[in-house]
């Protein structure tokens, strides 16, 4: 499913590489600029450092004059990262809106189109879409704006739907970087995620034998150096026992630790 991020008219540099981080991270990588403040914003040191190696998606990043451009061929709009506002489609919590859109349940909620009308045309094939599965060569468009004043009225209202991050409400600012992380978390675990990373077996963990081998071992060395006393050991070797227990070893750290002994059983004995 085609999925753009939208930024208009981003004013601080290091934003737009934390965009990059953050769609990169969740498997994303169509990024439309539009007017940013820096026409060389996608060069600046300043973006490469931010995007913390997501140079594929500043490289493949376009830059465009208008939303017209930025959202041509997706079939929904998502106003996101916005507040409550008494203009513009209703807000909506992400996850919400995100799992009715892969459900294809918008369909159900939107007017049939009785006339050439374009609002009701591109609601009516984005719920069309959503409900076969596909977008085909159409898509969703996250759009965010500036960081100082948002998105313009004009902008908001032709979007589908307003996206609200709920927040505390005694302080609701959240950065751009930020923002874009969570919306495409949301966007990612709407889609099914990513596949299960099988991870590898646990080490085998070396038997009791292999263990008290191993410290019989040691206890010889240990006598040979001078550091134990056969004739009062004290605690010593239950607290060895003790410690390499708590250490689950592997019968590859027991063939390292008897190397060990063996390397001290064959130094010279300390002259009394």
């Amino acid at each position: 499913m085609k999925t753009r991020f939208i930024l208009i008219e981003t004013s601080h540099a290091g934003n737009v590489g934390a965009a990059a981080r953050a769609m990169k991270t969740m498997g994303f990588d169509e990024l439309v600029l539009v007017r940013p403040r820096w026409a060389n914003v996608l060069r600046k040191e300043e973006t490469i450092q931010r995007a913390s190696g997501a140079l594929d998606v500043l490289n493949n990043a376009r830059i465009v004059e208008t939303v017209d451009e930025a959202v041509d061929g997706l079939s929904h709009l998502c106003a996101t990262a916005m507040t409550p506002r008494d203009f513009g489609p209703p807000t909506r919590a992400p996850r919400e809106h995100f799992e009715m859109l892969v459900r294809g349940e918008l369909i159900a909620k939107m007017p049939p189109v009785l006339e050439t009308d374009a609002t009701d045309a591109t609601d009516a094939a984005a719920g069309a879409t959503a409900a076969s599965g596909a977008f085909g060569e159409t898509g969703i468009g996250l759009l965010f704006g500036c960081e100082r004043f948002g998105m313009a009225n004009e902008d908001v209202y032709r979007c589908n739907v307003a996206l609200s991050i709920p927040s505390n409400p005694q302080f609701g600012s959240l950065n751009l970087g930020g923002a874009i992380q969570l919306l495409a978390y949301e966007w990612r675990q709407a889609l099914g995620g990513f596949p299960v990373v099988e991870h590898a077996p646990a080490a085998e963990r070396a038997d009791m034998q292999q263990v008290a081998g191993m410290l019989g071992h040691w206890e010889q060395a240990l006598a040979h150096i001078g550091f134990l006393d056969p004739a009062a050991p004290k605690k010593l070797m239950p607290r060895l026992n003790q410690m390499f227990n708590r250490a689950q070893l592997t019968p590859e750290e027991i063939h390292i630790l008897r190397g060990v002994a063996k390397a001290m059983l064959q130094s010279q004995p300390p002259k009394h």
